[in-house]
């Protein structure tokens, strides 16, 4: 029994050792890996301008940064409305609006950033797209749908009966609370007729 347990250990002892030095050898091999390898990124403050503001133009949109460091890094930016409506300073990434925008005209904005090296205009990192959101206002009244809605009753009709339906629409973002909410009223005729909110 001895003699078994004996060859059993010797049988176990080189592949244990053989495991270890794969291990070993595996970490190393990432460790290189890791310190040859130098990682960069895109990193972005959130990008949104209200629409409409009342105040001198340019208008500060956000900031596009790379964790590149070179002296002679230059940030750039292509696509829609880029350096007409927006612009970049080029050394800081700060992104500009040179126009007062209108979201029921345009709700977001999709540009993309580089970063390059300006005395070959080789690119530094491989270029990133983002979005800039335009928030709404409450900037807009609601409109009928129609010019004129007609209705008709039977005369001695019970009190409550349904007359006609109007409808109005507002152009502002549903999404932000009580901006696109309808409600309706009667200005004239109220001794004898209501209107609740679904028109």
């Amino acid at each position: 029994m001895s003699h078994l347990i004996l060859l059993l250990s010797l049988f176990l002892a080189p592949a244990f050792a053989d495991e270890g030095s794969q291990k070993s050898t595996q970490n190393l091999c990432s460790n290189d890996v890791s310190h040859k390898r130098q990682k960069r990124d895109w990193i972005w403050n959130q990008m949104h301008i209200k629409e409409e503001i009342d105040t001198p133009l340019p208008h500060h949109v956000g900031k596009i940064t790379s964790s590149v460091r070179n002296n002679n890094a230059k940030y750039i930016i292509e696509g829609e409305y880029a350096n007409t409506i927006f612009k970049v300073e080029e050394t800081s990434g700060d992104v500009y609006a040179f126009e007062r925008l209108d979201r029921e005209k345009k709700a977001e904005y999709e540009l993309t950033a580089l970063i390059i090296d300006r005395t070959n205009n080789r690119s530094l990192e491989r270029p990133s797209k983002f979005i800039i959101k335009v928030y709404d206002i409450n900037d807009n009244a609601p409109v009928f749908v129609q010019k004129v809605f007609n209705g008709s009753v039977p005369e001695m009709s019970p009190v409550g009966t349904s007359v006609t339906k109007v409808t109005a629409v507002d152009a502002d973002d549903p999404t932000v609370s009580g901006h696109a909410t309808v409600t309706y009223e009667v200005t004239t005729g109220g001794e004898y007729f209501t209107i609740d909110d679904s028109g």
